[in-house]
């Protein structure tokens, strides 16, 4: 009796098994807009993938380093664009080509949102600029790795 009650217990207190992103995996690269985005994740390592994103546009160099993962807030999409301090946006949906991750709190913007189709990964970037509905998305294709943009 002992033994089931002690089990029962840590089957309750077990952390949330890490969901399964690694579909993200790969390099990944668009080409639209006058812009060159890439991303590049790694595959999930103990629940930990890392990423970083290269953008090219008008001449100009910006980067993003991130990585997704367990955090004491929970599963989390970390992103530190330009280096800046780590902002967490916690997993609220996930399923087997999409996750969602949302920061209600960050001023822009509240929600990353990564979805796979086939050879195609959207990224998408949601929330409110001066109380206006706003988005950014990209459109990435798979590539070998360090694929440019023809010019």
């Amino acid at each position: 009796m002992l033994t089931a009650l002690l089990a029962a217990a840590l089957i309750q207190t077990a952390p949330p098994a890490a969901p399964d992103v690694s579909w993200m995996a790969g390099y990944w690269l668009d080409c639209s807009d006058g812009r060159e985005a890439s991303e590049t994740w790694s595959d999930p390592r103990a629940g930990l993938s890392v990423g970083h994103a290269v953008t090219v546009e008008n001449g100009r160099a910006s980067f993003e380093v991130s990585h997704i993962g367990p955090t004491p807030g929970g599963f989390a999409y970390v992103a530190q664009p330009g280096g800046v301090p780590p902002t967490a946006f916690v997993i609220s949906e996930s399923g087997p080509r999409r996750a969602v991750f949302a920061n209600a709190e960050n001023d822009f913007p509240t929600r990353v949102i990564y979805e796979r189709d086939g050879d195609a990964l959207k990224a998408r970037i949601e929330g409110e600029i001066g109380g206006q509905a706003r988005s950014m998305e990209w459109n990435f294709k798979a590539a070998p790795l360090n694929t440019r943009c023809p010019r």
